[in-house]
């Protein structure tokens, strides 16, 4: 007599991503501090949703001089995610001028980028991006990517 038709409460809850009930792949990310430096707050909202879930700390910038700028204030940043295509200061011009700075010679910087056309790989690396993914991210690539450059963090003593 009590049974109704209809979802049950907590039926749209499916909707929301969920971090994943086992360690899996992609534990050890947990407490990192990544830095997203696009102009698109479309794609700053899905990697951060996303990132979010695994424990990772996102700082956002909207641009390079500000991704650059935010590198100099934020001193635990372990990991930079740059866009590619950007207003005045793109991200080959911006991952160029964070190597120039010693400190920050050997950060770890994906680009990522909706060209995936022949040689922007390339061009990339060559710009000092250490790896490079493309648009639409993939989840699972864009972590791997982010777990394959990122030590893994100190154990607690």
């Amino acid at each position: 007599a009590g049974n109704t038709s209809g979802p049950g409460p907590g039926a749209d809850r499916a909707a929301v991503p969920q971090p994943p009930a086992q360690p899996g792949p992609h534990a050890g990310l947990s407490g990192r501090k990544v830095l997203v430096v696009d102009d698109d707050l479309r794609n700053v909202f899905a990697i951060t949703s996303v990132l979010e879930l695994y424990g990772l700390t996102v700082v956002h910038a909207p641009s390079g001089q500000q991704g650059i700028d935010t590198l100099h204030t934020d001193q635990d940043i372990d990991l930079v995610l740059m866009d590619v295509m950007m207003p005045e200061m793109d991200g080959y011009t911006t991952t160029a001028a964070i190597r120039e700075i010693p400190q920050f010679a050997d950060l770890p910087v994906i680009a990522v980028t909706a060209r995936a056309m022949q040689g922007d790989r390339d061009k990339s690396l060559a710009a000092g991006a250490t790896d490079y993914v493309t648009k639409p991210v993939d989840t699972e690539e864009l972590l791997g990517c982010i777990k394959r450059w990122l030590p893994a963090a100190p154990a607690a003593d």
